[in-house]
């Protein structure tokens, strides 16, 4: 009897026009979304996922992956531990994303919140400035960035639409 896993070498980022339901999905952190080159065992006794994507693939929740053998994967952004920030004022807020922006910190950028990784030099920081920091286990979906490899547009933007 053999226990070898079932290996899906996921090659290709389908674009939101080519066809293809999901046959799986694939949870994964924002920082394991930028991860072009790597191995994804799931513990529960899952396929192993093999990414071999173009250097500097960033994937977002919804993207699609196929395999060499055609199986198609759907990303899903995994929950994980974060700060959500909120503001009494819109302008607070903004103001916030700017000193974050200055520090280089991945964002996630909305009009209600801004959500980033856990740090407690910058959550002393933020409540400092009166703002609402609360340590939460949610989905991570930082900006991409003005030169990130990302070819279809934004799930909050479409939403806004």
């Amino acid at each position: 009897m053999s226990d070898l896993k079932s290996v899906v070498v996921l090659t290709r980022r389908l674009n939101a026009g080519d066809p293809g339901n999901p046959h799986m999905h694939l949870a994964l952190t924002a920082e394991e979304r930028t991860r072009s080159r790597h191995r994804f065992e799931d513990l529960s006794g899952g396929p192993v996922f093999m990414l071999q994507l173009p250097r500097g693939t960033v994937l977002q929740q919804g993207d699609r992956l196929q395999s060499e053998t055609g199986t198609i994967v759907l990303i899903t952004a995994k929950p994980e531990p974060v700060l959500t920030v909120r503001a009494n004022h819109p302008l607070s807020l903004l103001q916030a994303a700017y000193h974050l922006g200055n520090r280089h910190v991945p964002l996630e950028i909305t009009p209600e919140y801004l959500r980033l990784a856990p740090d407690p030099v910058l959550s002393h920081l933020l409540v400092h400035r009166g703002l609402e920091v609360l340590e939460e286990i949610q989905p991570f979906q930082p900006e991409v960035g003005a030169y990130g490899h990302h070819h279809h547009s934004h799930p909050r933007q479409e939403e806004a639409s």
